[in-house]
């Protein structure tokens, strides 16, 4: 079981992340909906993953994911955007994030996804 704190603007995703995460056997620590909440969330919590949107008002989710990894070089952040054009993939990675799920996407890919890094 990990950890998890969910991060998107829209509730509706959140609310879809988390259920699919309870159904997956996880625990749904936190959730933020927007980059700045997202950093003092993981700093707060110290989850084991996190699932973070790339657009958010505010900070983004690639400067929030720059942030996370400069505070913890260790921090599993998982990407979850619609915005999967493959320049994106290789910014949020170049950010620190470990892997990428383009939405719209099966229960079960957040589920494979999230096993990798626990």
């Amino acid at each position: 079981m990990a950890r998890v704190l969910v991060c998107d603007d829209a509730t509706f995703m959140r609310m879809t992340l988390i259920r699919i995460l309870k159904e997956g056997g996880h625990e749904t620590v936190g959730e933020a909906s927007d980059g700045e909440q997202a950093v003092n969330r993981y700093k707060e919590l110290k989850p084991d993953i996190v699932l973070m949107d790339i657009t958010m008002p505010g900070k983004n989710g690639l400067e929030a994911t720059k942030e996370i990894t400069e505070y913890d070089s260790s921090a599993n952040i998982i990407m979850v955007s619609a915005l999967g054009q493959q320049s994106k993939v290789f910014e949020a990675i170049a950010a620190g994030a470990k892997d990428f799920v383009v939405k719209p996407f099966e229960p079960d890919k957040i589920i494979e996804c999230i096993a990798k890094y626990v």
